[in-house]
Parts: C-alpha cells; sequence; structure tokens
C-alpha cells in the first residue's frame, strides 16, 4: 500500500524537497482576463488550485463524487484534489512511473496510463489502493498516452510508439494491436453508438478501431500532416480532433462520412487539448497564444481567453456539468473554468 499524503486549503507548508511526500495544497484565487478574438468581449473568471512544485500535472479528470484527479508525470504520482475543502491526496504510483492519461471508470477509480511503468493503474477511489495491468512482455516501451472506457466497462488505450489495446478489468484480459503508419496514436474516445475512436499525431489521421478485430480503419483529415492530437465526440456521434500542427479543430460526422476544419484565430496556432461538453460546445487549449478557446458549431464563432500565467502549457482538459477543468503542466496548477457562466453571456 503507498503511501498517502493529505492535506487542507491553507497557506503552503515547509515540505521535503525532492520527494514525492510533498504537502499538497490547493489555493483558490480568481483572475479576470479579457476575452480576444472574434468574439463578444467579457470577463471570464479561472479558479486556480496550486499542486505540488515538480508535479507538471499532465492530464485531469474529475470525478462525479466532485473530486479532481490529476497525473503528476515528473513525480511518478497521483494527485486527487477536492476543491470544495481543500483536501488533497499525493499517490505516488512506483519506482520508474510517469504517468500520462487519468480518467475516471464506471467504478469512480483513477485509471492512469503510465508510460514509465507500461502498464495500466487503477487507484481506488476509498482505498487509494493501487493495482498494475502491465503490457505483454513482447510490448515493452509503449510510450502509453491515454486511455478510454466503452459501453462495455473495457479500457481502450493508446501508446505513441505505435500501439493500441483493450483491457478487460474484469478478467484482466488485455490484447494489444499495431497501430497502422507506426508511430503516434495519443487522443481516444467513444462516440455515443460505442465506436472507438483514436487520433494519431506522428501518423496524422484518425482511427476507427473494429472492437471485435481490433483492426484500426485510417480516416484522413482533409489538411495533410496536420498532427491529430486529441479526439473527443459530441452527442450526435461527429468525432472532434485538435490539430496541432495545423493549428486547426477538426469534425469528422461518421454518418455522412464527412470531414471540416477551421483554422483557429491568432497567429500560427496550435491546438493541443480538445473537450466537447454536455452542450456541444468545443473547447480547445491553444499554445501560441497561452489561452483556452471556445468554438460554438452553431454559429462557427470562436473566443479566446488568456490563461492567468504564462507558458501553461495545458495538455489536457477535462469536464462535468458546468464545469471546464485544464491541467497546466508548465505551472504547477490546475485551472477551473465555469462554463455556465459564459453560455449565459454569450445568449444575452
Amino acid at each position: 500500500m503507498p503511501k498517502i499524503v493529505s492535506t487542507r486549503l491553507g497557506a503552503p507548508a515547509k515540505s521535503k524537497l525532492g520527494t514525492p511526500l510533498a504537502m499538497l495544497f490547493a489555493l483558490a484565487l480568481s483572475s479576470t482576463l479579457p476575452i480576444t478574438g472574434h468574439g463578444q468581449t467579457t470577463s471570464p473568471s479561472f479558479e486556480t488550485f496550486a499542486v505540488p512544485a515538480g508535479a507538471a500535472p499532465h492530464d485531469v479528470a474529475p470525478s462525479p463524487d466532485g473530486t479532481v484527479w490529476y497525473t503528476a508525470q515528473a513525480r511518478g504520482a497521483v494527485g486527487r484534489l477536492n476543491p470544495r475543502d481543500g483536501k488533497a491526496d499525493w499517490i505516488p504510483l512506483g519506482e520508474g512511473s510517469a504517468p500520462h492519461g487519468v480518467i475516471v471508470g464506471p467504478d469512480r477509480a483513477a485509471w492512469i496510463t503510465d508510460g514509465g511503468l507500461n502498464a495500466i493503474v487503477r487507484v481506488d477511489s476509498k482505498t487509494l489502493a493501487v493495482t498494475r495491468f502491465p503490457l505483454p512482455k513482447d510490448r515493452k516501451d509503449a510510450n502509453l498516452n491515454t486511455a478510454v472506457f466503452d459501453k462495455h466497462g473495457h479500457v481502450w488505450f493508446t501508446g505513441q510508439n505505435g500501439i493500441y489495446g483493450e483491457l478487460d478489468p474484469a478478467s484482466t484480459h488485455m490484447r494489444v494491436f499495431d497501430a497502422p503508419r507506426g508511430r503516434g496514436p495519443y487522443g481516444i474516445c467513444v462516440t455515443p453508438d460505442g465506436s472507438v475512436y483514436y487520433a494519431s499525431l506522428a501518423g496524422n489521421y484518425l482511427g476507427r478501431i473494429d472492437p471485435a478485430s481490433g483492426a484500426a480503419q485510417v480516416i484522413e483529415p482533409p489538411t495533410p500532416n496536420q498532427g491529430a492530437r486529441r479526439a473527443w465526440s459530441d452527442s450526435k456521434g461527429r468525432v472532434w480532433i485538435s490539430e496541432w500542427t495545423a493549428g486547426k479543430v477538426g469534425m469528422f460526422d461518421p454518418a455522412k462520412h464527412q470531414w471540416r476544419e477551421w483554422t483557429l484565430p491568432g497567429n500560427n496556432p496550435h491546438a493541443y487539448a480538445i473537450f466537447v461538453d454536455d452542450k456541444d460546445v468545443v473547447w480547445l487549449s491553444e499554445w501560441s497564444a497561452n489561452a483556452l478557446v471556445r468554438f460554438d458549431p452553431r454559429t462557427e464563432h470562436f473566443d479566446v481567453m488568456t490563461l492567468p500565467r504564462e507558458h501553461a502549457n495545458v495538455r489536457q482538459m477535462m469536464g462535468r456539468a458546468g464545469e471546464l477543468w485544464l491541467s497546466e503542466s508548465g505551472t504547477n496548477h490546475l485551472l477551473l473554468y465555469r462554463t455556465r457562466a459564459t453560455a449565459d453571456t454569450n445568449s444575452k
């Protein structure tokens, strides 16, 4: 059982430098910054929560119970924050750990893709017990990236070194497949009908996985060498991708087998994280402008909101009703942005 550190909201406490047992604290504050771009100018408010120095939070996942998980990639740990009272947990995942993605499963546990351990890792939400599901021995150094649950409770995951796979948590059976074009599988998502899609960053395509055979169909975006990075589905089953190299947001409609793309505002944009909320509004992190971007597909309108700190390097975002959570890997902070406030403002 790993040693757990818990703290509560307050002033930063002195900690043991260089160890994962540093005190975790949450500091909530508001940052009011103007929206720029082509939309109505308002003053959004970001709530900020500090995480341990050197954590470099890579991915973030809010849980239905109100807590928020994040991967401390640089410290080989996962953190859990309760933003309501500031209570926080810090769970080391073991020697060599370098966690990348984190999602919350149907069991309310945190499920982590750990590139250092070359394993899928589960952290129990009640006991904080850590369970590892290692990849087969012939699949070393997969560079595990992101995971998602399908409708059958199976975990599908990607590895940037050219693989994707499936884990059945009940039987612990795992299947791993070679990706078309080799290196590149990155973001992954499930549509409402249960279809599984992933984005290949190095391969420059959207892949659709046949769950029975495990084969992947390559679906080419209109822009060559676009750098498809993350993927998310909307309520209609359309798959949205962030195009890192092209600086675009792309949308594939499986029903029509058609693509659409939109270039983000600004000079030389780079779209990294993407999330589609429960109103089918698309959110992206844009690295060149150090900004959060809101895209409304109904109006094809962008709003660009500067982030509170420079070099935030937001690699992932995820939400729940009325909330959008971002991980600032470059500044050791988590950000909360309340999406309902934006929707209310834009409807006036």
